[in-house]
């Protein structure tokens, strides 16, 4: 019994701290919720975010104030043909010490920090792409054969810019695959730009409060992973990834038709972590089904992989992941 209540103060309290951290970043960011949501979904369950949207919609206003209510480190690295590995790892560097011997000293790049916008990340070479996501799979780096740890927590938001696709090297399909969930940043409303329009030109900016600290997040990331989750919700979960590959009997036409492939189990993971924590903030101590479809989109969207008929049609990925979850939870309409 103890034991329980344990468990159920612990989940007060992740509400009570989740809420705080996301009423501070409202403060500053206007509009999008749903995205503020699952950055901080993200950043809980230990993931990566890839976002997608134009210049200038707020990505580094977002994730400089993500890392500002934390007190962590942030660093935005700016992507461009000519970024090599060492700009983003760091290198080793010649010293002289005090007593005129020179030796090999290793300067850190601004890879170590805990927050990371990799801006642009499709108009980096691939060998610096290789270099960044290598970091974010393993947390750490090897430079000259010697193994550095990075910062925990270590959170990385990616963004790909949407409309401009030359000179650029995108991401390919193993990579984007490592990105734990993926958000479509929409442009705001005539509303939310006078809201911008007042809190950025009309007196003094916004002063956010820091709510939590590194070994907080690490704490509440533990407390989602112990949320339990039903055998037949689980096997939801994986009857979506399943549904998502063209060679599955029962997946939906749309996929046998357009899709070359479908999730990897990673698609899987992201799908059970977020709905975790969709879970605890909806007042509930147990995963459910409606958690599995809420989260659907920003834990599969990227993991479709169009085939050239998918590709020449335009076909959407979200309209694929909502004929797959029609396709396995039932539409909308039939559970109402």
């Amino acid at each position: 019994m103890s034991t329980d209540i344990s468990i159920g103060k612990q989940l007060e309290h992740f509400r009570k701290d989740f809420d705080a951290l996301r009423r501070e970043i409202g403060k500053v960011v206007v509009g999008q919720p749903d995205v503020v949501d699952g950055l901080l979904t993200a950043v809980v369950i230990g993931g990566h975010v890839l976002l997608e949207g134009v210049p200038g919609i707020g990505k580094t206003l977002l994730v400089n104030t993500l890392a500002e209510v934390l007190q962590l480190s942030f660093q935005r690295i700016q992507f461009t043909p000519d970024l090599m590995p060492a700009d983003l790892l760091g290198t080793y560097v010649v010293m002289e010490t005090p007593e005129g011997r020179r030796t090999f000293e290793f300067q850190k790049g601004p890879i170590f920090s805990h927050i990371i916008l990799a801006d642009q990340i499709n108009r980096g070479v691939p060998k610096t792409q290789s270099a960044m996501l290598e970091a974010m799979e393993g947390r750490e780096i090897t430079v000259a054969n010697e193994t550095f740890q990075l910062p925990r927590p270590f959170f990385v938001m990616a963004t790909q810019n949407p409309l401009e696709m030359e000179g650029t090297f995108p991401l390919p399909e193993p990579e984007i695959d490592r990105f734990l969930l993926k958000f479509v940043l929409r442009p705001p409303q005539p509303e939310e730009i006078e809201e911008i329009l007042q809190r950025t030109t009309e007196g003094e900016p916004p002063v956010v409060a820091k709510v939590a600290d590194g070994r907080r997040i690490l704490e509440m990331r533990e407390t989602a992973r112990r949320i339990p989750i039903e055998p037949d919700v689980r096997r939801l979960a994986v009857a979506l990834i399943a549904a998502t590959d063209p060679d599955n009997d029962r997946t939906p036409e749309i996929v046998r038709r357009y899709v070359r492939y479908g999730s990897s189990p990673r698609g899987a993971q992201a799908l059970v972590l977020s709905a975790k924590v969709r879970a605890i903030m909806q007042g509930r101590g147990e995963v459910a089904q409606d958690d599995l479809r809420a989260v659907a989109h920003s834990a599969l969207r990227h993991r479709m992989v169009l085939n050239f008929e998918g590709q020449a049609e335009n076909i959407q990925s979200d309209r694929i992941v909502e004929n797959v979850l029609d396709a396995v939870l039932g539409s909308t309409a039939e559970e109402q």
